[in-house]
């Protein structure tokens, strides 16, 4: 099959890691996929952005910048057109964002289908931060775009019932989570003898609630220490936090690693944390710990229930009990069994039931031709 990959992402980071993997994995299968997004996405490094569009963002501030974002659909549009007469795709996959309407446009054009993959709704979280401008107009372009899609690709059911809730029909959506390489997770070996490793791996922010954890930390068991692989906006603080508490060789911050050595970083955990998460959101990480088969702490609800069982793939925590997530960790520091067997679980469930790349473009395909 003949598919014309289409996006705007900005920046090399976990938006990046699930375009390269899904036309990785179409690819193995044998489809042709041309990839079609903003030539600065190429220049930029992981963990990074585009220095253009960084300077733009200061420049074009408010209302103006979402104008420039509608603007950009018109030179989109011209270069997705043209790699289409060349090319003559037979569906249209495109990872949604917020006022990029160039895959709606040009499959309705061609008859084609369109597959558009949906990670958040965008509209809706960029009014809760307080970033979008014109909220009526991103909401009206939203809806729109979901609703001319043949298929919407939601990585959670939760987020596929936000969808369904703006007038999709319901036989139009398929749930397809993030997923992992599999083969670059050999199974686990025995950890080393010293401290029961704490691990995270991700951007870092505020209400993940690792200042707590820190705190945590410092009254607890001795013999725990903590690795947050990643980088974010509270990282110099929860430094600074590890420091005063005495943590400073009990706490390592790596920064942004490449994700092709998150395998590694991983495998050096003994419990690995997902902290809060929106209600929504399918975690890379997650998958990475499973994958790794390591025990894992993560809140329960609805999203993450979707992937993990309490007490069989995982210790689920009541995210409004700040003392939750401390006690789940708790009881894993002090039982390495049941580490062991929560880890295995999670492997075991994630091969089962096929959380990959490549099972993620098998099925799609599969969609598409049933």
């Amino acid at each position: 099959m003949r598919i014309l990959y289409s996006h705007r992402i900005q920046s090399k980071d976990g938006q990046s890691v699930h375009v390269e993997e899904m036309v990785a994995a179409m690819r193995g299968l044998g489809h042709e996929v041309e990839v079609v997004g903003p030539s600065f996405y190429d220049d930029s490094g992981f963990g990074g952005e585009s220095g253009t569009v960084a300077l733009l963002r200061r420049l074009l501030p408010g209302a103006l910048g979402e104008a420039a974002e509608l603007a950009y659909n018109v030179p989109s549009y011209r270069r997705l057109a043209a790699v289409a007469r060349k090319f003559h795709p037979e569906l249209i996959y495109e990872r949604y964002n917020l006022y990029y309407l160039p895959g709606t446009w040009l499959a309705r054009r061609l008859g084609v289908p369109l597959y558009l993959e949906v990670n958040s709704p965008l509209a809706a979280e960029r009014s809760q931060h307080g970033t979008l401008h014109l909220q009526r107009l991103a909401h009206r372009l939203e809806r729109l775009v979901w609703r001319r899609a043949t298929r919407v690709l939601t990585v959670t059911q939760a987020l596929g019932d936000i969808v369904i809730a703006t007038g999709v029909a319901p036989d139009r959506i398929r749930v397809t989570p993030n997923g992992v390489v599999l083969s670059l997770f050999p199974p686990p070996a025995p950890r080393p003898d010293g401290p029961v490793m704490l691990g995270f791996v991700g951007f870092v922010r505020a209400w993940h609630g690792m200042d707590a954890l820190i705190r945590h930390m410092a009254t607890g068991p001795a013999d725990t220490a903590l690795t947050l692989v990643g980088d974010g906006p509270v990282r110099a603080e929860l430094e600074a936090l590890a420091q005063s508490l005495g943590l400073g060789t009990r706490v390592t911050f790596t920064g942004v690693v490449e994700h092709a050595l998150v395998p590694a970083a991983v495998a050096a955990f003994d419990i690995a944390l997902q902290p809060k998460v929106t209600s929504y959101a399918s975690p890379l990480k997650i998958f990475d710990y499973m994958a790794a088969a390591r025990a894992i702490v993560a809140p329960d609800q609805p999203n993450i229930r979707e992937i993990l069982t309490h007490d069989q793939t995982a210790l689920l925590f009541d995210p409004a009990d700040p003392q939750s997530m401390w006690s789940a960790i708790e009881r894993l520091v002090t039982d390495p069994t049941l580490r062991t067997r929560l880890g295995t679980a999670a492997r075991a469930e994630l091969e089962r039931r096929d959380y990959t790349w490549t099972g993620n473009a098998r099925r799609i395909a599969a969609w598409v031709t049933d």
